[in-house]
C-alpha cells in the first residue's frame, strides 16, 4: 500500500449506556462504571431479563441541523442512536461538515469534499413501532375482534403515516447520516449482526485505501431496548435470570459462572481517512488500521463452532495484512458475549492464533459494563481500544474476576492497568450467523 493510501482513525463517536462521546465513556470505563440497570423504556416483565443497557436521554435536536430537525419524526431509535454516534465522531475529527456548519459549529466552509466523504454502517433488526403498529391492527379488527388482512389493507394501513416504513429500514441509518454530512462518495449498510461494524469498518479501510474515498465514516448502531429485540434473545436462550439487585453482574464475560448476554443500545461511529488528506487539513491522528480480516462459517446458525475455526481464520488474515506475528500484538480487544457457547468459541480461536502469547498480551472485554451492543458493538470496542493505545492504559473489564479455567485471557476486573501498547487486534463476530471479524491498528508513525 503506497504512503499516500495509508488509512488512519481521525475521530471517534460513541452513544452508550454509560455515556454519549468518547471522553465521556472512557471516562466511565476506567472509573469502572456500569451502564446495565432495570429496563425503564417499557415494561420487560414477562421477558426473562428486565436488565439492559439504555442510553442516558439526549435530544436529536442537539446532533441535526436546524433545517433538518423535522425528519427526526421519522428516525427510529437505532436512527437517532446512529445520528448521534455520527455527530460525535464528525466533530472529535475536526472536521467542517454541512451538519457543523449549519449549526454554526464549525469556522468557514466545510473542510472535506462531500464528493470524496463515503459511509459504512452496519445496523440490526429496527423494531417497529410497537404502539402505533398496534393501534393501526386495532381498526382491522372484525365484527368478532380478530384481526381482517382485508380490512387491514383497505382501512388499517391508512392510520400509518405515509412515511411510517421509513422508520425500520437498516439502510435509513446510513441515510440519515450521509444526508446530514452531506457524504456522497460509496455508501454501504452491512446487517450481519454483532460482526456489522467491524464489517463497515473493514469496508471503510478499503475505499479509503483504494482511493475511491478521502474520508469515511464508518461503524454501526442498535437498539435492543425494545419488547421484540429483548424477546428474540429470550427464544434463543441467550438471557440470564433476572436478577434486578445484581444488575451491573449479570453479564460476565469470559468468567467461568457467566450466564448470558444483557440486551443493550449502543453506536460507534469512526472517521477514517487517507494519511493525506488528514496531513493536509492537520488532523489529530489517532491510530492507523494496518489490517482486516473477515470470514464466516455455516456451524449452526443458532450456536457457535467449539472449535472457533471461523473467528481464527478472520484473526489471521487480519494479522497478515498488518505483517504481524501474533508475538507483535500488545492489546487484545476480545469481544466477549458473556454466552457459555460464544465465549468458549472465541477462547478457542484466540488460542488457536495466540498460543501460550496469549496469557501474557492484555486483554480488553467491556460488555460487562454495556451489555451487548448489536451492530455497535464491535464500532465501541475499536473506539475504546484506540483510547486504550492513545493513553497506554487498558480499562478494567467488569466482571471478568472469576474466570474460566479454560480462559488464558490476561483480563482485569478492577483498576486501570499502564501498558506500552503499539498494535491491537480487535475482534467481533456475529452471535448468529457465523460472520466474523478482525482489525489490526498500530500506532500512527510518519
Amino acid at each position: 500500500m503506497s504512503d499516500e493510501r495509508r488509512v488512519v482513525i481521525t475521530g471517534l463517536g460513541l452513544a452508550t449506556p454509560v455515556g454519549i462521546g468518547i471522553e465521556a465513556v472512557w471516562d466511565a470505563l476506567i472509573n469502572r462504571r456500569c451502564g446495565l440497570r432495570p429496563i425503564e423504556s417499557f415494561d420487560a416483565t414477562g421477558l426473562g431479563c428486565a436488565i439492559g443497557g439504555e442510553i442516558p436521554p439526549f435530544k436529536m435536536t442537539d446532533y441535526v441541523p436546524k433545517g433538518y430537525r423535522k425528519s427526526t419524526k421519522v428516525m427510529s431509535r437505532d436512527i437517532q442512536v446512529a445520528v448521534a454516534a455520527a455527530y460525535e465522531a464528525v466533530k472529535d475529527a475536526g472536521l467542517s461538515t454541512k451538519c457543523l456548519v449549519e449549526r454554526g459549529e464549525a469556522d468557514g466552509p466545510p473542510n472535506v469534499d462531500s464528493t470524496r466523504f463515503g459511509a459504512n454502517i452496519g445496523a440490526g433488526l429496527i423494531c417497529a413501532d410497537l404502539h402505533e403498529l398496534a393501534g393501526a391492527m386495532a381498526t382491522s379488527a372484525d365484527p368478532d375482534g380478530v384481526l381482517s388482512l382485508s380490512t387491514w389493507g383497505s382501512d388499517g394501513m391508512s392510520n400509518l403515516t405515509p412515511l411510517w416504513l421509513l422508520k425500520f429500514l437498516p439502510n435509513m441509518l446510513a441515510c440519515h447520516v450521509t444526508i446530514v454530512h452531506d457524504a456522497q462518495a460509496p455508501s454501504n449498510t452491512l446487517t450481519c449482526g454483532e460482526a456489522s461494524s467491524h464489517l463497515a469498518i473493514g469496508e471503510g479501510f478499503r475505499t479509503v485505501a483504494r482511493g475511491d474515498a478521502d474520508v469515511c465514516i464508518c461503524g454501526g448502531a442498535e437498539s435492543k431496548m425494545n419488547p421484540m429485540g429483548v424477546a428474540r434473545q429470550q427464544l434463543l436462550a441467550r438471557l440470564p435470570a433476572d436478577a434486578p439487585g445484581e444488575a451491573g453482574r449479570l453479564c460476565r464475560p469470559f468468567a467461568a459462572d457467566r450466564c448470558g448476554i444483557v440486551p443493550s443500545e449502543g453506536g460507534g461511529l469512526i472517521i477514517l481517512e487517507s494519511l493525506e488528506h488528514a496531513r493536509q487539513r492537520g488532523a489529530r491522528v489517532y491510530a492507523e488500521i494496518v489490517g482486516f480480516g473477515a470470514s464466516a462459517n455455516t456451524h449452526d446458525w443458532k450456536q457457535p463452532d467449539p472449535s472457533g475455526a471461523g473467528i481464527s481464520l478472520a484473526i489471521r488474515k487480519a494479522l497478515d495484512e498488518a505483517g504481524s506475528r501474533p508475538a507483535g500484538v500488545d492489546l487484545i480487544g476480545a469481544f466477549g458475549s458473556g454466552t457459555v457457547a460464544h465465549d468458549a468459541s472465541e477462547m478457542a480461536a484466540l488460542d488457536a492464533v495466540f498460543g501460550d502469547r496469549l496469557a501474557e498480551i492484555p486483554a480488553l472485554a467491556i460488555k460487562g459494563s454495556l451489555g451487548n451492543n448489536g451492530a455497535g458493538s464491535g464500532a465501541i470496542d475499536l473506539a475504546v481500544a484506540v483510547k486504550a493505545m492513545q493513553h497506554n492504559t487498558v480499562p478494567p473489564s467488569l466482571n471478568t474476576e472469576n474466570p474460566d479455567p479454560a480462559c488464558r485471557l490476561r483480563l482485569n476486573s478492577q483498576d486501570p492497568v499502564d501498558a506500552p501498547i503499539r498494535r491491537v487486534c480487535s475482534v467481533a463476530y456475529s452471535l448468529g450467523g457465523g460472520q466474523n471479524a478482525a482489525l489490526v491498528i498500530q500506532q500512527y508513525a510518519e
